[in-house]
């Protein structure tokens, strides 16, 4: 065994990957992503420390939010840009030990091996991986609970990400990220305390994503329904990837008198419903499909691509793109120039933008549009004529249908299920799972569009919103109560966060597909179906039979 990781649900044969990543990354690059994690346990404890008696320097909580998103899947492939960053990390964290003993606070886990640890190249870290990666918790059920708290962590620090490139922060957010990371080194915390951990991350997810919807609209305004092409112009453009807003923002504003066009790109599609976005011309269309597709897009597309967040698939070796994609922010690749943000906030675009004015215009691979923007103002908007249509049975249920795409044939049953469906029902969705889905002609309910697309996977908090609202406005004491089914698809970290947000929310009988976590224990999993009724997914023909 090269390495070990079962952070998504590729893990290979239901297990982990323990040669090199279905996701692609090799084993020196998953080594270095388990210590960039354990620097960050080591970071938390003594910032979780001197918090007690004040304020943290800024840069704690941007590393920190920066660090988990760095290890999240298919993020960041970049081996010397990793490694950077764990020394930035070993820099901090003596800073804030330093900090500690001026405040003169005891550190309780100060003698942890995260706490105290250095590696001073690449071959030093990859031989100590495996005493502090997945494995250092010989207890199976213990070792489940604080890899589900450590993912949870990572898809909250992501969301955190988002939402502090908007200026929006919440220092409790950011304490809580310090408090559960060094959770998972205290070995005096049982099941039980872990549990309690688990399910406050999922408290501290919602607000989260509240934050981070808050921060969103009152900087582009609230989504709303809008059709959004799916074929192209006759200029070069630029591809958009990924889920940071305020990436997009930038090079659509540095972008706007250069002869090029702007396109979006698997769950960046949401950002064409924002007022603040969508009033610039020269964003133009949505080009392609999930983050899965993107070598045969790439390659079609013609013109430059920016990786903001997470989703990168490694090119092949016989790629004709490489050397015209771009990443930014948490995310990398060896090999694709990465637009680091400058001291105030900014990034400068030029280096792509000139780039795309030497390349052809995209070749169109699909025309028509899609239809979004249902995110909870609009979906509030059309509360008067939903609730009139459940009173009078021209909708008899609600299904969930939110979460993540990815490569594995059995992810069809989503399409399956959807075309099953019966016309009766509406689905909602959020994140880049409704590619499934989404260019179905499902048809709509008396005017309400039978599939409501709320956005990203950061906006999944809309959803919750909706459900809470129909619970108000049908006078409903429990969140179960409503004709309301959630069959959702997971692939990485973000979507383990907000699982959890919907199961602090009071969420019950959840599918979750196509394969529960490889991280859960028959334990912890246990707890989770007598608890919550979380299930997993069993043929087409046979959920819908349950549903009904």
């Amino acid at each position: 065994m090269s390495m070990f990781c079962y952070q998504c649900q590729e893990a290979s044969k239901g297990v982990g990957c323990e040669i090199q990543g279905v996701c692609g990354k090799t084993a020196t690059t998953a080594a270095l992503q388990d210590v960039l994690v354990h620097v960050a346990r080591g970071v938390a404890v003594f910032a979780n420390a001197a918090r007690t008696q004040g304020d943290l320097p800024a840069a704690t909580a941007e590393w920190l939010r920066v660090a988990l998103f760095t290890t999240i899947t298919n993020a960041n492939f970049d081996d010397s840009a990793i490694f950077a960053r764990i020394q930035e990390g070993f820099s901090l964290r003596a800073e804030l030990k330093d900090l500690c003993a001026l405040r003169e606070v005891i550190v309780p886990l100060a003698q942890t091996d995260a706490a105290v640890f250095t590696v001073a190249s690449v071959d030093e870290a990859v031989s100590l991986a495996a005493a502090i990666g997945v494995k250092r918790t010989g207890n199976e059920d213990v070792r489940s609970l604080r890899e589900l708290l450590t993912y949870g962590l990572k898809g909250l620090a992501a969301y955190l990400h988002h939402a502090a490139e908007l200026k929006a922060f919440d220092v409790s957010l950011d304490a809580f990220l310090e408090k559960g990371l060094s959770a998972t080194l205290d070995n005096s915390l049982d099941g039980g305390a872990l549990t309690g951990l688990v399910l406050e991350a999922g408290e501290k997810a919602v607000t989260a994503m509240a934050l981070l919807d808050g921060a969103n609209t009152s900087r582009f305004g609230n989504p709303e329904m809008t059709k959004v092409k799916i074929g192209v112009g006759t200029r070069p453009g630029i591809l958009v990837s990924g889920h940071d807003l305020a990436d997009l923002e930038m090079i659509l504003e540095q972008s706007a008198d250069a002869g090029i066009d702007i396109y979006t790109h698997s769950e960046m599609l949401p950002a064409h419903s924002y007022p603040g976005l969508k009033k610039f011309p020269h964003l133009v269309a949505n080009y392609g499909n999930a983050w899965w597709q993107q070598h045969k897009e790439f390659t079609s597309f013609q013109g430059p691509v920016l990786f903001t967040t997470n989703c990168i698939v490694p090119p092949p070796s016989t790629a004709t793109y490489a050397d015209k994609v771009f990443t930014t922010g948490a995310a990398g690749f060896p090999g694709y120039r990465h637009i680091a943000k400058k001291a105030d906030g900014s990034k400068d675009f030029s280096e792509i933008i000139a780039l795309a004015k030497t390349c052809a215009a995209p070749v169109e691979i699909e025309s028509g549009e899609i239809l979004g923007g249902f995110a909870h103002d609009q979906i509030l908007k059309l509360a008067g004529p939903v609730v009139e249509a459940v009173k009078s049975g021209a909708v008899k249920k609600f299904v969930v249908m939110a979460g993540c795409d990815a490569r594995q044939k059995e992810r069809s049953y989503y399409t399956d299920f959807a075309k099953e469906l019966p016309t009766d029902t509406v689905i909602l969705t959020a994140g880049c799972a409704k590619y499934r889905y989404n260019k179905l002609d499902l048809g709509d309910i008396g005017g309400i569009p039978r599939v409501l697309d709320a956005g990203q996977c950061n906006d999944s908090y809309s959803l919750a919103v909706t459900a809470l609202k129909l619970k108000e406005v049908f006078g409903l004491a429990d969140i179960n109560d409503l004709p309301i089914e959630y069959n959702i698809a997971w692939y990485e970290q973000k979507a383990v966060i907000v699982l959890l947000a919907l199961l602090h929310l009071g969420v019950k009988k959840i599918r979750l597909g196509p394969t529960l976590p490889a991280f859960l224990s028959p334990g912890v999993a246990s707890v989770l179906v007598n608890t919550f009724g979380l299930r997993g997914i069993n043929t087409v023909e046979e959920d819908l039979a349950a549903m009904a």
